[in-house]
């Protein structure tokens, strides 16, 4: 049997006193921003985090409380900090949310949104007592929800996981649908293609482009290093998309497919090939992924992957539950499958001369 981590252990290993790992765990003040980061770090590397009860027991939160006689229903926390476009009016995750909404009313639950990204604004709302547990939609930083766990919040991630917090996570199965995606391609000719989209933003993106690379590491295609996979925010990746493919027109080396990371960037790459006189998908096919609700009004109708998105938020309610019941049993990662829709952003390049 493994020893446990401790944080004497924790503080030997840093050269620090156990007094200021402790803090640094705890969350209270005293400590610098460097220094806590020091020790969480540490501590995930150490496998502090993936014990039981690894944060301050003495708070005793974690335990749902049942409804009371009066008839109030117990609430789920849904966290979707607002970054981004990562809002409940968004076309994507909007759809996540209408899941959650919906079972959790299924299941006599209630539903408190938050969209807080302040760590200490995040601990006047939290109150564990008055919640059956937490499910975590998109990007969340680390500080926060090492708050939510520290506490004893049971949690479930959707389409995000964390390497510090050790939680059940829903996502939909990326690298395959990603995979089948690009292999269809490659089967109607199409040899050179691109990526689009920056996999540091999530382990989605990041998953998306490992498909995609291994589809043409099994065809012998070697991966060019002119892929854009990395590009700044909002308008400044719209500014880069742009530069790159300018810059391919002008020595006639665009490729003849172009699959991006989701279908907001496939959007943009569209209307920027547009505006530079590329036809699509006359010259230059392009793809997305998530198959949000403008994807077929696109000109062209865009090709994409469908991501069952209510489902998404449905699952995470669902193994939510089974996660309080049975706390004891080991974490999942749930992958749901995903539909490649072809639509007329794609064209066959065998019949081109």
């Amino acid at each position: 049997m493994s020893k446990k981590v401790t944080m004497q252990q924790i503080a030997d290993y840093l050269g620090v006193s156990k007094f200021v790992v402790s803090k640094a765990l705890s969350g209270k003040g005293g400590v610098s921003a460097a220094t806590k980061e020091r020790v969480i770090q540490t501590a995930s590397q150490l496998g502090y985090f993936a014990q039981k009860n690894a944060y301050v027991k003495n708070m005793n939160l974690g335990q749902p409380l049942p409804a009371s006689s009066a008839g109030s229903r117990q609430s789920v926390l849904v966290l979707m900090p607002n970054i981004r476009f990562q809002t409940k009016d968004s076309v994507y995750w909007g759809r996540i949310l209408d899941g959650i909404s919906a079972k959790t009313e299924a299941e006599g639950l209630g539903m408190v949104i938050v969209s807080e990204q302040n760590v200490d604004n995040f601990l006047h709302i939290l109150n564990p007592s008055g919640i059956l547990g937490m499910v975590g939609v998109g990007q969340i930083s680390s500080s926060l929800l090492l708050e939510a766990h520290r506490v004893g919040v049971t949690m479930v991630l959707v389409d995000h996981e964390d390497p510090l917090i050790p939680t059940d996570t829903v996502f939909v199965n990326n690298y395959d649908c990603m995979y089948r995606l690009t292999k269809h391609l490659l089967a109607i000719g199409h040899h050179n293609i691109r990526f689009v989209g920056d996999v540091r933003y999530s382990r989605s993106f990041l998953d998306r482009f490992a498909g995609y690379r291994s589809a043409l590491e099994e065809q012998g295609i070697p991966l060019r290093d002119d892929n854009l996979t990395r590009l700044g925010e909002e308008e400044e990746g719209v500014e880069m998309i742009r530069q790159w493919a300018a810059r391919k027109k002008r020595a006639h080396t665009l490729p003849t497919a172009i699959i991006c990371a989701n279908d907001s960037i496939a959007r943009d790459t569209i209307r920027i090939l547009s505006d530079l006189g590329i036809s699509v998908p006359g010259e230059v096919s392009v793809t997305g992924f998530d198959n949000i609700e403008d994807a077929y009004r696109m000109s062209p109708a865009l090709s994409t992957v469908h991501v069952p998105k209510e489902a998404l938020g449905e699952r995470a309610v669902v193994r939510l539950l089974e996660r309080v019941r049975h706390p004891a049993e080991p974490l999942e990662k749930i992958l749901l499958a995903g539909e490649v829709i072809y639509r007329d952003s794609t064209a066959d390049n065998r019949m081109r001369s």
